[in-house]
């Protein structure tokens, strides 16, 4: 297998566009390819899953470890063709300005594998040499295997740009991808709208393909590429104790949720788990025989109308957290388990196993790493246990977020740190077996947190009491 890392020299300079360029390009050959993102980005791998018709996994050198980074990458690249890596901002861009943790070329280093750079040079000639000349020496033990110009003006602009590079710097450009209109991708307050609600149309997918096909070499590049070893760790967690009857997870997977860290799910079915999903949006009831529910984030406040109206499936949520049924939702999960979303003209109602009314922000209310440690036994693991995640909304609590909920009082149970060790305001709130928070969480990050949610639904499968479906 071969592989590269997708990086810019900073954010908006067409890396997302020329990714998935490259990979509708490559699917349309035939070549079996394994997409990733660096970071916590949930829209650009949906994308990319769309387009390669694999999960693209994110990988992220503060929420895991490297190894745990380089065996997630052996495993989700396994019998695949190529590995395509987009990276996050720019390329050098990290935690601070005096080390390269966090950035997209630390990643690249972890897994071995060279930098295709991708320069926005609308407005520029020459000085886009400075610039390539800039990165490739930048760092010596970054192998740099080509550049690829973005939002070129015509082909004599490119064919300038191309001499200056060649002329002062020793970086290959493999080829450009012309400024177009019609290939603009439709945003969001948090990015491109999801694939999910809004896939990449066949017209736009086929004006990708061209554009790699006329501008880019990309047998040239893939000449280049050197095998990439995927030297995985095959031995079985040691914590991993499956439970003889598995348990069934019911995962809400749909245009209103639809951001879930796939290894997520993977750590859920390793511990024991059945994942079956379900579509909050278009069904009217839980799924049946499900012993627990995990509700991820997503834009629940674009389709509150809809969700507002399926008055029996939330009168089930309610009554399974009633009955301790496991609960987990983060963020937009979080926001369907309180009582009500408001937009500033109108209220909707939604499942209840919070009193918490969600208040809808055109400002961002919070974004960044977080590092929460337990201060009581979760769902996803016991006090003192520490767990890494993100936050990144559009919302917040109005006032009275300590109101007692179904199941009685709430307990926040987190106590959260920022990446630089600043403490968070956010909290976690449980009630009962019912938790949610705005973090989104990566159970990568501690192997207890799989291991707590599904020995949870594996205890209430074992002593259920029927909460009432019918009525």
């Amino acid at each position: 297998m071969k592989g590269f890392v997708i990086a810019a020299a900073g954010s908006g300079s067409g890396k997302t566009t020329v990714t998935l360029a490259l990979l509708a390009w490559l699917a349309s050959k035939g070549i079996k390819v394994a997409p990733f993102k660096v970071g916590p980005d949930f829209i650009d791998p949906g994308h990319h899953t769309k387009i390669a018709g694999r999960d693209s996994v994110n990988l992220d050198s503060w929420m895991l470890t490297q190894e745990y980074n380089q065996t997630l990458f052996a495993k989700a690249a396994r019998d695949a063709d190529i590995a395509v890596v987009e990276g996050v901002m720019g390329l050098f861009d990290g935690y601070d300005g005096t080390s390269e943790l966090g950035s997209t070329a630390q990643m690249a280093k972890i897994l071995g594998l060279p930098v295709l750079l991708i320069v926005d040079v609308k407005g520029m000639a020459r000085s886009a040499a400075a610039m390539v000349k800039g990165f490739e020496t930048f760092d010596p033990d970054l192998d740099i295997c080509g550049v690829i110009f973005s939002r070129t003006g015509s082909r004599v602009h490119y064919e300038y740009l191309k001499t200056a590079v060649e002329q002062h710097c020793k970086t290959p450009v493999l080829g450009c991808m012309p400024r177009k209109e019609n290939i603009v991708m439709p945003e969001r307050h948090l990015g491109l709208v999801t694939a999910q609600e809004r896939g990449i149309s066949q017209e736009v997918l086929s004006t990708l393909v061209s554009m790699v096909e006329e501008n880019v070499e990309m047998n040239k590049l893939l000449d280049h590429l050197e095998p990439v070893s995927l030297e995985q760790d095959q031995r079985p967690d040691p914590g991993l104790h499956p439970p003889e009857k598995r348990p069934v997870i019911g995962v809400a997977k749909d245009k209103a949720f639809c951001f879930y860290y796939p290894d997520n799910l993977d750590r859920l079915r390793e511990a024991g788990a059945e994942i079956l999903e379900f579509s909050p949006l278009e069904q009217d009831r839980l799924p049946e025989g499900i012993d627990g529910i995990y509700f991820g984030g997503g834009y629940p406040e674009i389709f509150a109308e809809n969700l507002s109206s399926k008055k029996d499936l939330m009168d089930e949520i309610r009554r399974a957290s009633l009955a301790g049924m496991p609960i987990y939702g983060e963020c937009g999960g979080f926001m369907f388990l309180s009582k009500e979303v408001s937009d500033g003209q109108k209220e909707y109602p939604m499942a209840g196993c919070f009193d918490f009314s969600i208040q809808m922000s055109k400002r961002l209310r919070s974004l960044g790493y977080r590092e929460i440690v337990l201060k009581e036994d979760t769902l996803i693991g016991q006090k003192g246990d520490i767990i890494r995640g993100h936050e990144f909304h559009y919302s917040s609590l109005k006032e009275g977020e300590n109101q007692a909920g179904p199941t009685g009082p709430v307990k926040n149970v987190y106590h959260v740190t920022s990446r630089a060790g600043r403490e968070i305001s956010l909290k976690g709130f449980q009630t009962g077996q019912t938790l949610g928070s705005y973090l989104h969480v990566h159970f990568g990050s501690n192997p207890s947190c799989a291991r707590s949610f599904v020995r949870a639904c594996s205890v209430f499968k074992e002593n259920r009491q029927p909460f009432v479906r019918d009525r």
